[in-house]
This record gives structure tokens, sequence and C-alpha cells, in this order.
């Protein structure tokens, strides 16, 4: 019986030891990520960004700081507020898109890249000079328009921020049009 255990734990090593290994020597080796892999670069869209804070509002850490001007008149409805700070500190991020969910606009995008590692615990707050001058290349997580047009984040391609609102609502009158020719 004790012999047997051993053999079997022997027999699972001899055939991973002929496996070939799986893992690769980063950064010489790289694997592909997926187009909807969300990373801990964060892309925003100051034009399209309001200042309503829905963001930080729904962020269940509260890792996200916005604040506005209080000296500028109150906007009127569907009006922009002056943005002071918007911060997002990622050493606390879990990455979890509730941000990016609750934005109304389409302002705020999950990232594509991993590689922001820093000595210091207060250089991992990306700040909004870091999130203006960021290359803007949007996960596609969440976004099925993005993918829908085959747009990988990890091609080098930036996207402008009119090609990367959300994917129109679904013309229900004409799927039931087409649903009633199909029935006869």
């Amino acid at each position: 019986m004790y012999g047997l255990g051993i053999l079997k734990g022997m027999m699972v090593t001899l055939k991973n030891f002929v496996r070939p290994p799986f893992t690769v020597q980063y950064p010489e080796e790289r694997l592909t990520q997926h187009p909807r892999f969300r990373g801990e670069e964060f892309v925003w869209y100051e034009e399209r960004c309001t200042g309503c804070a829905s963001c930080a509002k729904y962020c269940p850490l509260g890792i996200i700081r916005i604040v506005t001007d209080p000296s500028q008149e109150a906007p009127q409805e569907g009006g922009k507020y002056a943005l002071e700070v918007f911060d997002i500190d990622i050493g606390r991020c879990m990455f979890c898109g509730l941000c990016v969910e609750a934005c109304p606009y389409d302002a705020l995008f999950m990232g594509s890249g991993f590689e922001r590692a820093r000595f210091r615990r207060d250089e991992l707050v990306i700040t909004i000079e870091d999130l203006r001058a960021a290359p803007k290349r949007p996960s596609t997580w969440f976004r099925p328009q993005l993918e829908a047009k085959g747009y990988d984040p990890h091609a080098g391609q930036t996207l402008a921020w009119d090609e990367v609102g959300r994917h129109e609502a679904p013309d229900l009158q004409a799927m039931a049009k087409r649903w009633v020719e199909r029935q006869g």
C-alpha cells in the first residue's frame, strides 16, 4: 500500500517531466493577450467626460477621486463640470470594471496594458495628466461593437472618442417585422 502511493506519485512526476513546459521567459517571450483583457491602464476620453462622478460613486473600493471646479456656475442639464482632479489608485484597484459600466457617457474604459509596476505605492496613482497623455487603446471588455469591428488593442491602433461609443439598441420593430415574415 505504501509503495503503491510512492509509485503513483513518481508516475505523475515522470509524466510531467517529459511534457514540454508551458511557462514563458518574460519579458523575452510574451503571450498574446485577449482583446477583452482588463489591464492596469485606464483609457479616459476627456471630450466625453462631464465630471458627473458616476464612476467614483459606483467603485466598490472608492479608489477614484474626482474634484470639480466649485466656483463655476452650476452647469445646465447636459452640461460639463470643469475637472481639477481625476485620480485612479490602481494599487488598490481590483479591476472589476464597475466604474466603466457606470459611466453614462462612455468616457472611461478598461485598458489593455499590465506593465505598470512601481517601487512606491504613491506612484501607482494615475493622475489626470497621465490619463490625458495615455495612448487610447481601450479593452474590448463590455464593448461588443469594438469586437464586431475586429478591433485589437494589442495591435497598437488607437481609437478616437467618437469611435468607441456603446452599441446601438436593437430596432425592435424591424426585428418583429422579420419574425412575422419568417412565420408566414
